[in-house]
C-alpha cells in the first residue's frame, strides 16, 4: 500500500479529530478481536506522538498495517469489522 501524504502539518481530507477518532476505533477493534498486540502498542504510541507533534507519518504507516489486517479479518467474517471502519481507514491511509 502506498502512503501518499507525509505532510506533518496537513492531513488531507481528514480533520485531526476524525484521524484520532478513526485510530481510536481501530485500536478498539484490534483489541476486541485480539489481533496483533504489537501493532496495537505501536499504533497507540504513534497516536500519542501525533497528538504531541502533529506529524502523521507514524499513524499513517501503522494504520496501513491495521487496514490490511482488518480487511483480511473482514473477508473471513464479514460482520467482524464494519464497512465504515474500513472506509475511514482507507481515507486516512490512501488520502
Amino acid at each position: 500500500m502506498k502512503i501518499t501524504s507525509l505532510n506533518p502539518i496537513i492531513v488531507s481530507n481528514m480533520t485531526e479529530k476524525n484521524l484520532v477518532k478513526t485510530v481510536q476505533s481501530t485500536l478498539e477493534k484490534l483489541g476486541k478481536l485480539k489481533l496483533d498486540q504489537q501493532l496495537q502498542e505501536e499504533l497507540t504510541w504513534c497516536l500519542g506522538s501525533y497528538e504531541y507533534d502533529q506529524n502523521p507519518v507514524g499513524v499513517i504507516e501503522k494504520s496501513s498495517k491495521a487496514l490490511e489486517l482488518l480487511k483480511s479479518k473482514r473477508e473471513e467474517h464479514a460482520r467482524a469489522v464494519s464497512k465504515k471502519l474500513i472506509e475511514d481507514l482507507e481515507k486516512l491511509v490512501l488520502n
